[in-house]
């Protein structure tokens, strides 16, 4: 049985790709610091399993780490850990800089001083793998794709600090030689997603009846990535990518946002109508702009799918139909992170 750590696995991305890593088989020590995203109700499932031990504890505790590696010998490490939050990184960047940056560099450092005492052949099998985001290569115009090779051009104080934690990623392959990967993703969504991003905060006002909040005219444009596609896709790379290469992960699903607040309404009028009977449609509310907010992304993930042969299985018209479903059908895990009551437990087994 294969041993992963996961850092950052009580998050959105992270929660599911351990729920799904312990579904496969594999052993996973989960260690996230439960900042006010991380969320221990989205592993309920695994309370009790000897298969997921959670670690509550920061990437930038280095003896800490040190001690997880020494004592798990993990095959791989994957870093899911990060402050993720545009809007938050705008009012408070310190807190971002502090994670992103000087946190990955002491997991860094941790990682690679485990990976230089292991014997020959699993030092040569070990993975470092860095889950990062496309923001970092700024914005396009009307046309393009960002590919592996776009220069990094961040605009926001969280995309500039997800830029500095791969330059660090990719400066320990080359300069200790660290076996690192690197994976771009475009914008996730799915189950258990922290109800301040665009598709669960939709969800979530319009099932209450409040405004939903669009910023600037709405026709930004991002590129949409079902989680469980993701997690696939990161799979994938921890197995058969390439050492020292990064590899862009989307979702082949550009829309606008104003788009996908429609397709949000549209499904909970047809699931979950209104007893006024009027169309959620008409709760939509243009906002300010955010400050330097990137007009467009969108992802050239061929490289992935032609090396390494992922590619998505979900539509936007799936994935979004399956995640409306989701949060309709678990109201108990939304109302508790919206009352803040999640933060008040502490669920499975602790190290």
């Amino acid at each position: 049985m294969p041993t992963w750590l996961v850092t950052g696995g009580a998050g959105f991305i992270g929660g599911n790709f351990v729920l799904e890593a312990v579904a496969k088989g594999v052993r996973v020590i989960n260690l996230d610091a439960l900042t006010y995203a991380g969320n221990l109700k989205t592993l309920a499932t695994l309370e009790g399993n000897p298969d997921h031990v959670f670690v509550e504890g920061d990437i930038g505790d280095q003896a800490l780490v040190s001690r997880l590696l020494a004592e798990h010998q993990p095959d791989a490490v994957l870093n899911f850990a990060a402050e993720s939050h545009v809007d938050r990184s705008i009012d408070g960047p310190g807190a971002f800089i502090q994670t992103n940056v000087v946190g990955t560099l002491a997991l860094l450092e941790a990682v690679r001083d485990y990976w230089k005492a292991l014997p020959a052949d699993k030092g040569q099998a070990f993975r470092f793998l860095h889950v990062s985001t496309d923001e970092v290569y700024g914005t396009l115009g009307e046309t393009g794709k960002f590919s592996e090779t776009t220069p990094y051009a961040p605009n926001s104080p969280y995309s500039a600090s997800k830029a500095a934690s791969d330059h660090l990623v990719r400066a320990f392959h080359h300069t200790y030689g660290l076996p690192v990967l690197t994976t771009n993703c475009s914008n996730n969504y799915g189950p258990y997603h922290f109800p301040e991003k665009l598709i669960p905060l939709v969800i979530a006002k319009a099932l209450a009846g409040e405004p939903l909040p669009v910023y600037g005219d709405g026709k930004q444009v991002r590129d949409w990535l079902f989680v469980s596609d993701h997690c696939e896709a990161i799979r994938t790379v921890l197995a058969k990518g390439q050492v020292g290469e990064t590899y862009n992960v989307g979702g082949n699903s550009e829309k606008e946002n104003i788009e996908v607040v429609h397709a949000i309404c549209a499904l909970l009028d047809a699931r979950r109508p209104r007893e006024d009977g009027q169309p959620r449609s008409s709760q939509i509310t243009y906002v300010a702009d955010r400050p330097g907010h990137d007009r467009r992304y969108a992802i050239d993930a061929s490289k992935l799918k032609d090396q390494l042969g992922w590619e998505p299985k979900y539509t936007f018209e799936q994935g979004i139909g399956f995640t409306v479903n989701w949060y309709l059908d678990n109201q108990d895990w939304v109302n508790g992170v919206l009352d803040g009551s999640y933060r008040l437990q502490r669920i499975g087994t602790t190290a």
